[in-house]
């Protein structure tokens, strides 16, 4: 059985109503990325960066998978299939998804301040005085600006095992993420699925540019890669 390997990004979610929150002059919600996206940033304003982190939780609680989510539950049934996500939502596991693979860290998990290892599941607010059992301060469980991506030794090797790798909803100008792509074995087909492609078809061997939503485009897509197993 072939391994497809997908990497997805924000526009992915957004097809859910999840907000990007990053505004085209670089601003989060009305905040400098530092200000709630950093290690310095938690440390000058814990109360701001937990509450912006908070307002991401409920919005995403409201919100649904959608039918590119629903996709690639359906490409599971035909293919070795593994999701290497830079998105902080569950929404790729509320979809059936199976194997997901968070660069960027969760959204509804916590961890340790003190111990990265000890995370803990968390779909409530998280505030001050929200404790470890080692009884140290809890923060949300995101990689922000500045950190290590611990995964991305592992994503790579997974890139490595590609047949076919499928690209959705990233610009790829996001790193260490968009290095990825560099992993696959040469000839390996690619699939990118962007409204607004950023990279153009002689950047890759065997690139097929697929200029839709991620709604539009990838259903269609799994539709011609399980036909081609019928």
């Amino acid at each position: 059985m072939k391994n497809i390997v997908l990497l997805t990004g924000a526009g992915i979610s957004a097809e859910s109503g999840i907000k990007t929150f990053r505004d085209a002059d670089g601003l989060w919600e009305g905040h400098n990325v530092m200000q709630v996206a950093s290690p310095q940033g938690f440390a000058a304003n814990p109360t701001l960066v937990l509450d912006f982190y908070n307002q991401r939780r409920k919005q995403l609680l409201s919100v649904t998978p959608n039918k590119a989510h629903a996709a690639i539950t359906e490409l599971q049934k035909h293919f070795n299939v593994t999701v290497i996500t830079q998105n902080v939502d569950d929404l790729h596991e509320r979809a059936g998804n199976n194997n997901v693979l968070h660069l960027h860290g969760e959204l509804l998990k916590a961890r340790c301040t003190k111990k990265e290892s000890d995370v803990t599941d968390w779909t409530k607010d998280l505030n001050l005085g929200d404790v470890s059992k080692n009884g140290n301060q809890l923060r949300p469980h995101i990689v922000w600006f500045g950190e290590e991506v611990p995964l991305l030794e592992k994503a790579a090797k997974i890139t490595e095992t590609a047949d076919i790798l499928i690209i959705i909803g990233t610009s790829m100008q996001v790193y260490p993420a968009a290095s990825l792509v560099h992993y696959v074995p040469n000839g390996t087909p690619i699939y990118f699925i962007d409204p607004k492609p950023s990279i153009k078809k002689t950047d890759f061997n065997n690139l097929t540019i697929i200029s839709k939503t991620a709604v539009n485009g990838l259903p269609t897509l799994v539709s011609s890669l399980i036909d081609t197993m019928l």
